[in-house]
């Protein structure tokens, strides 16, 4: 862990990191940009140049992905830790997720590692990451800066 930000990441950014070629991951994102209604969170794909170099800066590999990150300023949350948190800044119903928290970290992250480690067989992939719409662009961390 380093105690100093990311490339591209300011102090007070909340960014979440995603495959961008994972259908489910990209039904988060869109989960995300229609239930932060405070616009606390910025996506970033691991694939994207911004992505790359935020895996480096936190030592995880650049060509597999098997956990969605939560970078808030110079930390960063990886597997159910990173959902609930995600969740606890979300609206109604959606907030009480984060009473799972209550579950144990290593029962939560098997249950986490059993769907990021079959979500392509589960859900599927596209062939190329998905570019974001031009009224989601603020978004992006790679779309508006």
């Amino acid at each position: 862990m380093s105690n100093t930000l990311p490339p591209n990441v300011n102090a007070s950014d909340k960014v979440i990191l995603f495959d961008g070629v994972c259908k489910l991951c990209n039904r988060w994102s869109q989960f995300i940009i229609q239930n932060d209604k405070a616009r606390e969170f910025r996506l970033c794909s691991v694939q994207s140049v911004e992505g790359q170099q935020i895996l480096t800066h936190f030592g995880y590999p650049i060509d597999t992905f098997e956990t969605m990150l939560l970078v808030k300023g110079d930390k960063c949350l990886t597997q159910s830790d990173a959902f609930l948190d995600v969740v606890s800044y979300l609206t109604l119903p959606w907030c009480l997720l984060h009473l799972f928290r209550i579950i144990p970290s290593r029962i939560r992250n098997w249950v986490y590692d059993r769907i990021a480690l079959n979500r392509y067989k589960l859900f599927g992939c596209y062939d190329s990451c998905i570019l974001p719409s031009p009224d989601h662009d603020k978004r992006f961390l790679d779309g508006g800066r």
